[in-house]
C-alpha cells in the first residue's frame, strides 16, 4: 500500500505525462508496493486535478471486459475509468496525432442513462430500463505510462481513456438485441478487426451493471445523462499519423476519425 504523499506524486506525474506527451516510468516499478486500491485512488486524484483545472466529468468507461484481456492482465474482473468533456471528438474529425503518445482505437457501444443506477444489486434489466439510448462509438485509448504495463499502471492511468467519438444511429435499449450488434473497424481501406457486442461479458449492458455495483459500495450513483462506454468487443488497433479509422456498425451506421 502506498502513502498518501506517494499517491499524490504518482497522480502529478500522470498529469505531467499527459501534458508533455512523454510517458512516465511504470508506477509499479517506482512503487513496487502498489495495490489496486492505490491505483483507483491515484485515478481519483488525477480526475480531481483535471476538474479543478476546468474539466467536466461526463461519464465512465469500462475496460478489460473479455476473459482473454482479463487473463492477460492477471485479474478476474473489468476495470473502469472516467470520461471528461475534453475527450469528446466529433464524428469525422481530424485530430492532431501529436495530441497523443501511442494512440489506439477500439469500437464499442455507448449507453446514455435516462435514470439513475445505484448498486449493489443492479442487473441487466435494470441497466436496460435506466438507459435512454444506445449509440455506436470509437474509443481512443492512450498510455501515459511506459510499457510493459501492469494492471496497477493502467487503472491509475484512468483505464487509458483518451478520446471518444460518437456517431451512427442511436437506438432504444429494447429496440434490438444488443448482443448481436456487430462492428467492422477499418484502418484506411483495410478491415483490421471485427466483433460482436456479446463479447462484452455476454451482453454489453453487463459492463454498466458491473460498474454500478462496483461504485455503489461507496455510495456513488451513476446519474442520468451519464455517458457510459460499455467495453470494447475487438482488440485495440494502432493508429499512425495520416490514418483514418472507420467503424461500420451495419444498420446502426458508421463513424470515423482521422489522425493528422
Amino acid at each position: 500500500m502506498m502513502s498518501d504523499a506517494d499517491r499524490r506524486k504518482a497522480a502529478e506525474s500522470l498529469i505531467q505525462a499527459e501534458k508533455t506527451r512523454k510517458p512516465v516510468i511504470q508506477l509499479s516499478k517506482t512503487w513496487p508496493e502498489i495495490v489496486i486500491e492505490d491505483s483507483y485512488a491515484i485515478q481519483g486524484l488525477v480526475n480531481d486535478m483535471k476538474v479543478a483545472a476546468g474539466s467536466k466529468v461526463i461519464g465512465n468507461k469500462i475496460g478489460l471486459t473479455s476473459k482473454a484481456m482479463q487473463q492477460s492482465s492477471q485479474i478476474d474482473e473489468p476495470d473502469y475509468g472516467v470520461l471528461h468533456d475534453y475527450m469528446v471528438v466529433e464524428d469525422g474529425a481530424k485530430v492532431p496525432f501529436e495530441n497523443y503518445i501511442v494512440p489506439r482505437v477500439e469500437i464499442e457501444l455507448v449507453f446514455v442513462l435516462g435514470k439513475p443506477l445505484k448498486g449493489p444489486g443492479v442487473g441487466l434489466l435494470d441497466v436496460l430500463r435506466a438507459t435512454e439510448y444506445v449509440v455506436p462509438a470509437i474509443e481512443i485509448i492512450d498510455a501515459r505510462v511506459q510499457n510493459p504495463r501492469k494492471i496497477f499502471d493502467t487503472v491509475a492511468d484512468n483505464g487509458a481513456a483518451a478520446g471518444l467519438v460518437i456517431g451512427g444511429r442511436a437506438v432504444g435499449p429494447m429496440d434490438i438485441d444488443l448482443r448481436w450488434v456487430g462492428g467492422l473497424l477499418y484502418r484506411n481501406a483495410d478491415i483490421e478487426e471485427t466483433g460482436v457486442a456479446a463479447g462484452v461479458l455476454g451482453h454489453p449492458a453487463m459492463g454498466i451493471a458491473w460498474l454500478a455495483n462496483k461504485v455503489g459500495r461507496f455510495g456513488t450513483v451513476l446519474e442520468p445523462g451519464r455517458v457510459m462506454l460499455a467495453g470494447s468487443f475487438i482488440r485495440p488497433v494502432w493508429a499512425q499519423k495520416g490514418d483514418t479509422l472507420r467503424a461500420d456498425f451495419g444498420s446502426l451506421g458508421s463513424l470515423s476519425v482521422q489522425f493528422v
